[in-house]
């Protein structure tokens, strides 16, 4: 599961792109070049080669601090955090430590920013795009709860349609052409436009057929929290590896009156088990309702659910 590459952008505001530029540079050993153009970016090269990306977002309402208030700030105060190929176990410690470093210098997200982060497309197959969207479908409700999408956000990341979840099913696709046939179907324009309508959806191909090779995951608020960027990333390559490693996941809509206890059991099945995760599965289902440890509520609620369906026998478990 994480020796899948990705990559993550992380919309804020709060100070200046060139600030943050500044701030990247000096936390990952780098040098900044203004390259400018259209999204008047800010390139920090590292000593690996790689190069980090500090970048102009025209969805991002732009403010700043001011005598203890928050009020509006120029275009410049627009940052879009735009990471170089990452894996998880190399770096995901250096991307936590350059959010604090952000963060700490002024940084903040509002309801209009986000986190998207990029999976490396280049194992994804025909069945495993399939079981991606049968994945998110399945549990739209659940995850937009879980991950408090904001209502500011929805127009860019909008539920999986169900006019292409029942096509898709329908068809039963055996090529990747045949599920990007289904992914444009119903809409104008040209596939390989750039924001072409498609791609603002929890769950984006349209930046699998036409851009990087990469599946897109939209659904995170923006934040400048290190420990809810590590749970997001956690979440989104144990999703990417259920759809790869899954032999057939169907489409079933879920719903549980236990929601909190249905996430986390989702979460440590797909691999989010254990002390060092335990973290990133608090974030992930803190806001929804129920009972993270007992199904039906609490240890006595366990007890007269299992008397209620046994006739009044309780059986203790040996």
């Amino acid at each position: 599961m994480f020796t899948n590459r990705f990559g993550i952008e992380v919309e804020f505001t709060g100070i200046t792109r060139q600030e943050a530029a500044e701030i990247a540079a000096q936390y990952l050993g780098g040098t900044m070049n203004a390259a400018g153009g259209y999204y008047d970016t800010y390139k920090v090269k590292i000593p690996d080669g790689r190069i980090w990306k500090l970048m102009y977002d025209g969805s991002i309402k732009c403010q700043k601090k001011e005598g203890g208030r928050t009020v509006y700030a120029e275009a410049t105060y627009s940052v879009e955090l735009v990471s170089p190929v990452l894996l998880y176990r190399e770096d995901m410690e250096k991307v936590q430590g350059l959010v604090r470093r952000l963060r700490k210098a002024g940084g903040f997200a509002n309801k209009s920013c986000g986190i998207h982060i990029h999976l490396d497309g280049s194992c994804h197959t025909p069945r495993s795009i399939w079981n991606f969207v049968n994945i998110i479908a399945s549990r739209n409700d659940l995850f937009y709860k879980a991950l408090q999408i904001a209502p500011e956000r929805m127009r860019y990341c909008k539920k999986m349609d169900a006019f292409l979840v029942a096509r898709m099913n329908e068809v039963k696709p055996k090529t990747l052409d045949q599920i990007e046939s289904i992914w444009y179907e119903g809409y104008n324009g040209r596939r390989n436009d750039h924001y072409h309508q498609s791609r603002y959806h929890f769950l984006n191909l349209h930046s699998f057929f036409h851009g990087h090779h990469t599946v897109e995951l939209r659904g995170f608020n923006g934040t400048l929290h290190a420990g809810k960027i590590r749970a997001y990333v956690v979440f989104a390559l144990a999703l990417n590896h259920q759809a790869l490693t899954q032999k057939y996941a169907r489409y079933k809509v879920v719903q549980e009156e236990n929601e909190k206890f249905a996430m986390r059991t989702y979460l440590t099945r797909i691999g989010l088990n254990g002390d060092e995760f335990a973290a990133c599965r608090k974030h992930l289902y803190m806001h929804l309702l129920g009972n993270a440890a007992w199904r039906y509520g609490s240890r006595e609620n366990v007890r007269s659910h299992i008397n209620t369906r046994n006739g009044g026998q309780i059986h203790e478990a040996n």
